[in-house]
């Protein structure tokens, strides 16, 4: 019988820490694959596609960058790096190239597993069709995008058309990073993917609006110096 649990692909050169996300995955109802460089994971995820990845990015033979790149000519699965390289540039070079998140060694597995929940719920979510569902909820905040209205604990909260359109934006990938270069382009068009003040204003003045302490935010949350994320529950 077909297992039922999902399927994640470790893709790592370390043999110590392939063990321990082995260990720690398989005691958590997850079924593992592993592979020590990119040739021979690009082979297993076209075998048997998982249903997500985790990925290094300083791999012995193919650099994680091309392997994301690669895998994202065909799949869709959620790719989670899991990286010793945790400068800003590096995590906004892979979250561009395609994947869904980044965590920088050394990590805990709890953090590990609620990214893998989160990523895994945006995948089913996205397979059943929420960019076409009419409502998104997270907390007190309410997003209703056939009346186009935004509500705070029951309370209407007035937006202009940039605000609605990030807002909303950050909504369909509820739960992903988003960097600043790839909201820019979806909400003001390519012309402006560099004009992160812009961003940074309209962030700001959207956290004052639905946000009950705009300095500690509970939804529009801040990946310093890559981009936002809007919470899910």
């Amino acid at each position: 019988m077909a297992s039922t649990r999902p399927n994640i692909l470790v893709i790592e050169d370390d043999p110590p820490i392939r063990r321990f996300l082995r260990a720690s995955l398989s005691s958590h109802d997850f079924d593992v694959q592993e592979a020590p460089g990119g040739k021979e994971a690009l082979k297993l995820a076209t075998q048997q596609p998982p249903d997500l990845v985790i990925l290094d990015l300083g791999l012995p033979d193919v650099d994680g960058l091309e392997v994301i790149r690669q895998l994202r000519q065909w799949a869709t699965m959620p790719i989670i790096i899991v990286s010793a390289r945790g400068q800003e540039k590096d995590k906004v070079a892979a979250l561009d190239a395609g994947a869904d998140d980044y965590l920088t060694k050394p990590f805990g597995v709890g953090e590990l597993l609620a990214r893998i929940r989160v990523a895994l719920r945006h995948a089913v979510t996205l397979a059943a069709g929420r960019g076409e569902s009419s409502q998104f909820r997270v907390g007190q905040l309410h997003v209703d995008l056939a009346a186009r209205r935004v509500l705070v604990a029951e309370a209407e909260v007035h937006l202009t058309p940039i605000e609605y359109k990030l807002l909303t934006t950050l909504a369909h990938y509820a739960g992903k990073v988003l960097t600043h270069r790839f909201l820019l382009k979806e909400v003001w068009g390519p012309t402006y993917s560099d004009q992160t003040h812009y961003l940074r204003i309209f962030m700001a003045n959207l956290r004052r609006k639905i946000e009950s302490d705009p300095a500690r935010p509970r939804y529009l949350l801040t990946e310093q110096g890559v981009g936002y994320r809007l919470a899910e529950e």
